[in-house]
């Protein structure tokens, strides 16, 4: 298919404020100004990237963990059709079997397409913080289980969650790190000084500030050990876990090329109030926010990325930046190189939005998905 498609474009250092983007065969050909382009073209009102999720456990009432295989396929069309058109299906702590059934799963959905890689959060976190994950499931690296688990993804886990302070976390962030995945530090209780020693050889940090202890003056733990590293940085900016205000504290301080907003969202995002499940865990979901059917901890987001990108808009992110954070900057953690900008010889992935960035069409590899 041929296109050609006129309006504000969002990409990689500004906006062009009257732009084309072209493209033929599912790769992009054209990115610039109007007044530098010949042919006909549609209108429309904004351009983005399509948007790249490395953080996921579901949506649309179905969940990527529930071991049924139309939940994942479900879940991942709801996200498309908000415009997320690279999505990492995540899992959470549960028992090795069903772990490995579950990978397996996932990794038939990318042999499809329908998902873009498999990000293992657990089962080796932390149980002093271990959020919603379930206590009962959670171990000590163990690199045999490890190996498993990359065998049961055939080559598409992209990245796999880990508390630092673990007996064995340094050498299963090796053996990440050898087969081309990515290590994160997450749900942990770690000092500074570990977690900075963990993300010294490259890495990410899982959903900054949630499942770690407070950020404090004299004991900075994991918050203050990732932004003294080089890592980059999960946000789930939705308002829940995290105030806007610190988004754009971080935003001013950090810089985007650090930052990635996720979505972390479960079953639940673009669902009514009600109960769910996240893996073995069960959810009561109330005025938007998930938590626990039995404790208080917040159970993943009700947002989808481009609720997330349109929020941190509106709370004074510089567009470029929030669509970087939810584009460029995650594809490039992913190792996704032909994803996430707009610019010739991409993969033809965008997404319409109208002014106020709701989502109105969805292209993905040069075909209209939504």
């Amino acid at each position: 298919m041929t296109f050609a498609i006129r309006g504000r474009v969002v990409s990689q250092r500004a906006v062009i404020e009257d732009g084309v983007v072209a493209g033929e065969n599912g790769r992009l050909t054209w990115v610039g100004a109007a007044s530098e382009y010949v042919g006909p073209v549609t209108q429309v009102p904004l351009v983005l990237p399509g948007l790249v999720d490395l953080h996921c456990h579901g949506g649309g009432g179905a969940s990527f963990t529930s071991g049924d295989p139309e939940q994942i396929v479900v879940a991942a069309e709801h996200h498309l059709g908000r415009g997320t058109t690279s999505l990492v299906g995540s899992t959470v702590a549960d028992a090795p079997e069903r772990l490995l059934a579950i990978t397996a799963l996932l990794a038939d959905a990318c042999d499809r397409g329908d998902l873009a890689g498999i990000h293992l959060e657990g089962p080796f976190l932390s149980a002093a913080r271990c959020g919603a994950q379930d206590p009962r499931h959670l171990r000590d690296p163990d690199l045999t289980l490890a190996a498993e688990l990359l065998a049961a993804g055939r080559g598409h886990v992209r990245m796999v969650t880990l508390a630092p302070e673990l007996t064995g976390a340094s050498a299963l962030a090796e053996l990440l790190r050898s087969r081309g995945v990515v290590p994160a530090a997450g749900h942990t209780a770690a000092d500074a000084a570990t977690t900075l020693a963990f993300l010294a050889a490259g890495g990410h940090v899982t959903h900054l500030f949630n499942g770690m202890p407070p950020l404090h003056h004299r004991e900075p733990g994991p918050a203050g050990g990732a932004l003294a590293s080089t890592a980059t940085l999960e946000l789930i900016a939705d308002g829940t876990h995290l105030a806007d205000e610190t988004v754009a504290w971080l935003v001013a301080t950090v810089g985007i090329e650090r930052l990635v907003f996720v979505s972390d969202a479960m079953a639940a995002a673009g669902m009514p109030d009600g109960d769910y499940v996240l893996g073995p865990q069960r959810v009561r979901v109330r005025n938007g926010v998930a938590r626990l059917a039995e404790g208080d901890s917040i159970a993943g987001g009700t947002s989808r990325l481009a609720d997330i990108v349109a929020r941190q808009v509106r709370a004074g992110v510089p567009l470029v930046e929030a669509v970087a954070a939810a584009t460029r900057v995650p594809a490039h953690v992913l190792g996704l190189a032909d994803r996430g900008s707009l610019v010739a010889g991409a993969r033809a992935d965008l997404l319409i939005t109208d002014d106020r960035l709701a989502p109105l069409q969805v292209m993905r590899a040069g075909e209209w998905v939504a």
